[in-house]
């Protein structure tokens, strides 16, 4: 007898259909990797600018991005999907990418507000004596201390993201939830394959946090020195 019969729940979860699926499934995990890379680098860099513009001392600038962080605050990734897929008729893949960077940098455009108002304001004070433009300050002197501050916040984000990559599925991108819906049609089985693919978000997610949880202890140790 094969050790996955061992697994079986009849009627519940069918372990050697598990098994002999999980390379199809697997199979669309790096495209949910590349996914995630990306758009958590430009969500944040999209994010970083409409902080700055939120901060700004330009009413038009601060208003456009009040506007921007409420909007995407209150709307649904899966309406946002659809208004870049079906609305603005983009590809499948760009509309991902576009859809899942504009809703989570309007989450951390608030975190980095936020983390900002926790650097001490001798920092300011200390730059601005020494000369520093307002580029230059916030480049090398408040944004890195920010970012630390923020490190903890930015990893619920990845692992948000991480999992919200499934919903790329609902607009044809076949990645790793695209892969498991196409077995479990396949096999009929839906129940087996959906705690499965249960299972696979959530060991990536324990890497994924284990990975944020040793960059913070590394800053932390570095700021102790």
């Amino acid at each position: 007898m094969n050790w996955e019969h061992f697994f079986n729940i009849p009627g519940f979860f069918d372990a050697p259909l598990a098994w002999q699926s999980l390379p199809t499934i697997l199979s669309g995990l790096p495209l949910s990797i590349i996914l995630l890379a990306i758009c958590f680098i430009t969500s944040n860099i999209v994010g970083i600018l409409i902080m700055l513009m939120r901060i700004s001392k330009y009413r038009f600038l601060s208003g456009i991005a009040r506007f921007y962080i409420s909007f995407f605050r209150g709307v649904p990734m899966l309406v946002v999907l659809f208004l870049t897929y079906f609305g603005l008729n983009m590809a499948a893949l760009p509309a991902a990418v576009l859809s899942f960077t504009v809703v989570p940098s309007a989450f951390l455009a608030e975190y980095y507000r936020s983390a900002l108002k926790g650097v001490s304001q001798t920092q300011y004070d200390s730059a601005k004596a020494l000369g520093m433009s307002y580029r230059i300050m916030m480049t090398y002197i408040i944004l890195p201390q920010a970012f630390r501050i923020v490190l903890p916040s930015l990893g619920n984000v990845l692992l948000d993201m991480f999992k919200s990559t499934s919903l790329a599925a609902m607009i044809t991108v076949s990645e790793m939830f695209m892969k498991a819906k196409v077995v479990a049609g396949v096999n009929q089985d839906y129940m087996t394959i959906y705690i499965e693919i249960a299972i696979i978000y959530w060991i990536v997610c324990c890497v994924l946090s284990w990975g944020e949880q040793r960059v913070e202890n590394h800053l932390q140790l570095y700021v102790n020195e």
